[in-house]
């Protein structure tokens, strides 16, 4: 599907997810095109993008740069199959994602370990600690593991002779999460950071520094005034008003973070507590039916709004008997 001339949209088919697929974007370049995220390594998600590529005339041998939005999955777990098929493809990601491959994907005992015991600290009962903190687990094996050849930090502009797009940190999602900019046609390539109908999931870990949801709000307030005709996310659809998507996104994050300061001004809770009485967009199952990984996710977004409101003083946290109990101030 071509967006502008010589910028077009291959779909990566994600097996058995919600999701569907990828939207991994293919930029023309004068010494090879530069890809945007690449799927997951599945033989059904290769053979789709050989075959997107070959539309446009190509093969994975042309693909002089991939650049990566971030490291989950999903957008990096056919990276090092299309390394080894095309050794010469150079891969850039922020330095922040770079950090994280080895301990995600390598070296993941001890962030396990970690993760059981910051579930522990917000509640989770210790008979549902071990499978929370194994949930991501499962993904490793659609990942073909490689370290980027060189890492960005925000501000760097990629030519590629024909465009120009510029690295914009937008931090949330992940901690080192990027978008692209292309200012000749005003398109916004933007990752997960910004999808047209659900939300980007923030989650506060063990590697998301203490105020994610923070560093996701101050990264789409500094997009608000892009000059953008066109948003090309990761998921879903390609759209055209970023300030409008902008204002649903934060006016969705005030209303999670009152209804949790509702459920916390009598008395304090743990997160998994006000987790388990949040209204998610689930339909048709009780808390203690959702899926295992959901379950981790939601606690892990909940703490991300509770520790927002703390740094905004609008809650605070209370250290008791080993566990953080948050209050509505």
């Amino acid at each position: 599907m071509e967006i502008v001339r010589g910028l077009n949209l291959v779909k990566v088919p994600i097996p058995d997810n919600p999701l569907g697929y990828l939207n991994c974007y293919v930029v023309a370049g004068k010494d090879g095109c530069l890809m945007v995220d690449t799927g997951w390594n599945t033989n059904e998600a290769l053979t789709a993008l050989r075959e997107g590529l070959q539309e446009l005339g190509l093969s994975v041998t042309d693909i002089a740069t991939i650049v990566l939005t971030h490291v989950h999955p999903d957008h990096f777990g056919l990276a090092g199959k299309l390394k080894q098929l095309s050794p010469h493809t150079k891969i850039l990601a922020h330095h922040w994602e770079s950090a994280l491959i080895d301990s995600r994907y390598i070296k993941f005992t001890d962030l396990q370990r970690k993760m059981g015991v910051l579930l522990r600290r917000h509640g989770v009962p210790d008979v549902e600690v071990p499978g929370l903190e194994t949930a991501s687990m499962p993904a490793i094996e659609f990942v073909t593991i490689t370290m980027p050849d060189e890492t960005l930090y925000g501000g760097e502009v990629l030519d590629t002779g024909l465009f120009n797009l510029e690295v914009i940190w937008t931090p949330g999602h992940s901690p080192g999460h990027i978008c692209l900019y292309e200012p000749q046609n005003r398109l916004l390539l933007a990752g997960d950071h910004i999808l047209p109908k659900i939300t980007s999931n923030v989650s506060y870990h063990v590697q998301s520094g203490d105020n994610p949801l923070g560093d996701y709000l101050y990264a789409l307030q500094k997009l608000q005034k892009l000059s953008v005709t066109k948003v090309l996310p990761a998921h879903e659809h390609v759209f055209d008003d970023l300030p409008g998507r902008i204002a649903e996104i934060m006016t969705h994050h005030d209303n999670r973070k009152e209804e949790m300061r509702g459920f916390i001004r009598e008395k304090p809770l743990v997160a998994y507590e006000i987790a388990s009485r949040v209204s998610w967009d689930i339909q048709g199952i009780t808390w203690e039916q959702l899926p295992t990984y959901m379950q981790r996710v939601a606690v892990c977004e909940t703490i991300a709004h509770l520790e927002y409101m703390r740094w905004e003083g609008t809650v605070t946290r209370i250290d008791e008997n080993a566990l953080y109990l948050y209050r509505a101030v």
